[in-house]
């Protein structure tokens, strides 16, 4: 099994930038596909980003692309997503993700385990 535990969300104005880190225990998750979602309130929960073990292939949203960057440190367990220029509509909750899969996949069924989520809030 492996836990996923995300961190540094919170409050920041339109332009600002934050790093969200998410800690994986319980099993290395160097052969697994990392990705983060988000969620905003009364919307469904989509795709942002993704990193594949294999190569460190990246995927990303084209809402993100350009803004966000993925990365993973094996050898600290944790993958980081470095959010810049940041907008209001990037407001959300933010999911980190992993899965056995070399691919990147941009549904969320694609993963099997999930994170608690950490809020990211952005004013305008």
């Amino acid at each position: 099994q492996v836990q996923l535990g995300e961190s540094g969300g919170g409050l920041v104005q339109a332009g600002g930038s934050l790093r969200l880190s998410c800690a994986a225990s319980g099993r290395t998750v160097s052969r697994y596909t990392m990705a983060w979602f988000r969620q905003a309130p009364g919307k469904e929960r989509e795709f942002v980003t993704g990193i594949s073990w294999i190569g460190g292939t990246t995927v990303y949203a084209d809402s993100v692309k350009g803004r966000f960057t993925i990365s993973r440190n094996n050898a600290r367990n944790t993958v980081y997503l470095q959010m810049s220029s940041l907008k209001p509509e990037d407001t959300a909750v933010y999911y980190c993700a992993a899965d056995s899969k070399s691919n990147v996949g941009r549904g969320g069924s694609e993963y099997d385990y999930w994170g608690q989520g950490t809020q990211v809030t952005v004013s305008s």
